[in-house]
């Protein structure tokens, strides 16, 4: 089974209905309890298996324990995709220390509660995949996103540092970094701003959910056992 966070829109929805197709009992979490009973009823009606649970990672300690009831629930997780995240951009000098911890706590710290608390179960079960969803800010800075890039950047670390941890357990432990996908999150960008990114895109357009999805797909198989400690640029060729 897999525990997929942010589950309710976005990267997060396409990761939950590509793991529901490829057989995998889904547990969705987010804070929007109407978005992931859709997410849950779109899977229901392709014949997979989900559930939901409603749940702020701004509080790592309400994280633990949705995964542990989830655990209790199933008996089990071999996936866990770690894909909320959140953004209060600023300028550093205006930047508060709130709009700072509120970003890290999210986008990393809630990722270091989630991982350590799957690792006990993997470890007996010998097997798991833990999947983090950073970003291409996290590898080159971004103006304006101080908080965002220290947390995507501190993911591909603790990634790594998974990865040694684990490996022989039988547990991998790779990030994604995504470039410019087609989510609500990009919608909100201007034409000007638009036409530019597909311009410096080698592809010249956006990504899709769906394409990160299959990344994420391939991961948690079979088939990538012998891949760990890595970050997968998903990005159109953006930082080749």
């Amino acid at each position: 089974m897999a525990i997929v966070t942010g589950a309710s829109r976005g990267i997060g929805r396409a990761i939950s209905l590509r793991l529901a197709t490829d057989g995998c009992i889904v547990a969705l979490i987010a804070r929007n309890a109407d978005a992931l009973a859709e997410v849950q009823a779109e899977i229901e009606k392709a014949g997979g298996t989900a559930s939901c649970h409603v749940c702020d990672l701004q509080v790592s300690a309400a994280f633990v324990s949705t995964i542990e009831s989830i655990v209790e629930q199933y008996g089990r997780v071999d996936v866990l995709v770690n894909n909320a995240g959140m953004t209060r951009d600023g300028l550093m000098l205006r930047m508060t220390d709130e709009d700072f911890d509120c970003v890290i706590n999210v986008n990393l710290k809630a990722v270091f509660a989630g991982c350590r608390t799957v690792a006990r179960p993997m470890m007996k079960q010998r097997w798991g995949r833990m999947i983090n969803i950073t970003s291409i800010t996290g590898l080159s800075g971004n103006a304006g996103q101080a908080n965002y890039a220290a947390a995507k950047a501190g993911l591909v670390g603790l990634t790594k540092t998974i990865a040694k941890e684990f490996g022989s357990k039988g547990i991998t432990a790779n990030a994604i970094a995504p470039g410019f996908i087609e989510t609500d999150m990009t919608a909100g960008l201007g034409d000007d701003v638009r036409k530019s990114v597909e311009g410096s895109v080698p592809l010249r357009r956006y990504g899709q959910p769906e394409e990160v999805a299959a990344t994420v797909s391939f991961l948690a198989s079979q088939d990538a056992g012998y891949i760990t400690g890595q970050v997968i640029i998903v990005d159109g060729g953006l930082t080749c």
